[in-house]
């Protein structure tokens, strides 16, 4: 019997495996804890976010969470609704490439609860889009903190809205989310950016309440 000394493969198959499980742990938690701020605040985000994610916060259990659902009856077509429609506007965030994404978002209330539907073109195409509600105007940081049901709670579904999509070969995204509760009229802006660079804010959508 070969111990963990006796070999360099001996030594080196057990490092690699904890790397690579590091690495998913570490992409997981950044891509579930959402936007980043301004890129000078990049690093102390992504220490806040890895701090704070509940342990269970692994790529299994973002499965199971709702996402969006590109066939689920879009937030404009609600029946007896309350909906807020925003343009997306540019932020200076976005990563490079991105200039010419343009799209709408809107934002349904209803007896139901809240629904949230984004469009977007000028995407890359193949690419994966995170999407979330947040809680200040377009202006302030660029939409600021995500909007959260019960203040200081989890930072995933369904206590935040997330979407998440996949943009098709004409570089168009779309999908839509729903949650039993309603966001009243805390939840102000939605702000888009790529699924792998959470600071790399593309766009952000302002709701006029």
């Amino acid at each position: 019997m070969t111990s963990g000394r006796d070999g360099a493969a001996g030594t080196r198959r057990p490092r690699t495996r904890l790397a690579a499980c590091c690495a998913g742990f570490t992409a997981a938690v950044l891509l579930l804890s959402g936007c980043g701020g301004d890129s000078s605040d990049g690093a102390s985000a992504n220490e806040t976010a890895a701090d704070s994610s509940p342990p269970s916060a692994g790529m299994d259990d973002m499965q199971g969470m709702a996402m969006g659902d590109p066939s689920a009856t879009p937030a404009d077509k609600i029946p007896d609704a309350e909906v807020e429609k925003g343009p997306f506007k540019l932020l200076d965030t976005r990563p490079p490439g991105m200039d010419d994404v343009k799209g709408t978002a809107w934002l349904a209330q209803s007896p139901k609860g809240t629904t949230v539907t984004v469009s977007l073109t000028g995407l890359k195409p193949g690419d994966k889009y995170m999407s979330h509600l947040h809680a200040q105007p377009c202006s302030t940081k660029g939409g600021g903190e995500h909007f959260q049901f019960e203040k200081g709670g989890a930072t995933t579904p369904p206590n935040e809205v997330h979407l998440m999509f996949t943009a098709d070969k004409s570089g168009m995204g779309m999908t839509t989310v729903n949650n039993d509760r309603k966001s009243g009229e805390d939840a102000v802006a939605l702000v888009v950016h790529p699924a792998a660079a959470m600071d790399n804010r593309i766009a952000c959508a302002d709701f006029d309440f």
